[in-house]
């Protein structure tokens, strides 16, 4: 049996205040709980910043990935952090979290126990370590959504489509990150619009200009792709 791990790096974390930093971590468990209650996922946060997130149904994978990053750059950080390293608190705005979806066996899986090691977890983590961006003086990113397994055309594949999802995450917004975030969740237009307290034709105007059409494809995609 095959599943999906979910490795996720905060970008410019250390540039947060102490406060901002606490604050992270609260919504990062909240964020994990929301999961676990959707797609039955087992996560853990550790030291703060970093995330993993087993995917039991590993086709699911690219939807809570993608819900992840959405949430994550709904997280609000203080003025305060601004003032202490502007350009790098405004990199976690723009980009919020570093993703990898590893896709594999698990040899150890126990929820319950806290335990987890095998194939899967060893691609994403090994994925985001090649990719981080910490202790350097100038960040550059290129991508934050990876994919990576021991099939190199899957690798491929998955790999150009993130890239093109990537753009849109990078472009979007607070509140269409809000809308896409509650619609990876399952929540219908009507539910989202009684949630943000917004009209629902602004909800699907905030849909459209994110590229929604596009994400829901690429999510049904990968379902399909890895259920067959």
């Amino acid at each position: 049996m095959n599943y999906s791990v979910i490795s996720g790096d905060i970008i410019s974390s250390t540039s947060l205040g102490s406060e901002d930093r606490i604050i992270l971590e609260e919504h990062l468990q909240t964020l994990l709980k929301a999961l676990e209650e959707h797609f039955k996922s087992y996560g853990r946060v550790l030291k703060g910043d970093y995330l993993e997130c087993v995917i039991p149904n590993a086709a699911e994978a690219l939807q809570a990935c993608l819900a992840i990053k959405s949430y994550v750059k709904t997280i609000p950080i203080s003025e305060t952090s601004l003032k202490k390293d502007k350009n790098r608190a405004r990199l976690f705005k723009e980009y919020g979290v570093r993703l990898a979806i590893g896709y594999g066996k698990l040899d150890r899986y126990d929820p319950i126990k806290g335990v987890m090691d095998g194939e899967a977890i060893y691609y994403s983590g090994r994925k985001i370590n090649s990719k981080s961006t910490h202790n350097k003086e100038r960040v550059v990113i290129k991508n934050t959504l990876f994919f990576m397994s021991k099939n190199e055309a899957m690798n491929k594949k998955w790999t150009a489509i993130l890239e093109l999802l990537d753009v849109l995450f990078t472009k979007a917004t607070e509140r269409q990150c809000e809308v896409v975030y509650l619609k990876l969740m399952g929540n219908t237009e009507d539910v989202i619009a009684k949630k943000l307290g917004i009209d629902q034709s602004v909800v699907n105007r905030h849909s459209t200009n994110v590229g929604w059409n596009a994400i829901e494809t690429a999510v049904t995609y990968f379902n399909e792709s890895l259920s067959t």
